[in-house]
């Protein structure tokens, strides 16, 4: 034990009031969790050969939001919407502002996952994989009309 003392003495600092604390520094942390949800682009594909009519659709009154867990996948119509597939293969059509940089040029795009689990219009964008940015202006939701 003695020895230890000894080289307890030797230690620069080692005496009574050197070691007090002049100062407490508090940090905090935060950590941010993101999570972005690609939706894959669904190829198009031609009705089958018996199918006396195609299908056109019509749009009707959409809704404000749209679950992300039901979002099944996405068509690409026109340069300003996205067609999402939703559950039971309903489609709600996306419009998109008009300042949309390359949607149709990637195959697929990205949703942001929000706290509340929606994307909503007038509130949440679209994501191109280049990298663009495309806000939803509103949703419509489509009808098939044979």
């Amino acid at each position: 034990m003695i020895p230890a003392l000894i080289l307890l003495a030797l230690v620069p600092g080692a005496s009574a009031e050197e070691s007090r604390v002049d100062r407490v520094e508090v940090a905090q942390v935060i950590f941010h969790q993101r999570i972005i949800i690609r939706i894959p682009r669904l190829p198009f594909t031609h009705p089958p050969v018996e199918a006396s009519q195609p299908v056109r659709w019509v749009e009707k009154k959409g809704p404000k939001c749209v679950a992300l867990g039901e979002i099944a996948g996405a068509t690409i119509t026109a340069a300003n919407s996205v067609d999402l597939i939703v559950e039971d293969d309903k489609r709600i059509r996306a419009k998109l502002d008009d300042d949309c940089p390359s949607l149709d040029y990637y195959s697929g795009l990205y949703l942001k996952a929000t706290p509340d689990g929606m994307i909503c219009a007038d509130r949440d964008a679209v994501r191109t994989r280049s990298g663009g940015s495309c806000g939803i202006d509103e949703f419509k939701r489509l009808v098939a009309k044979h």
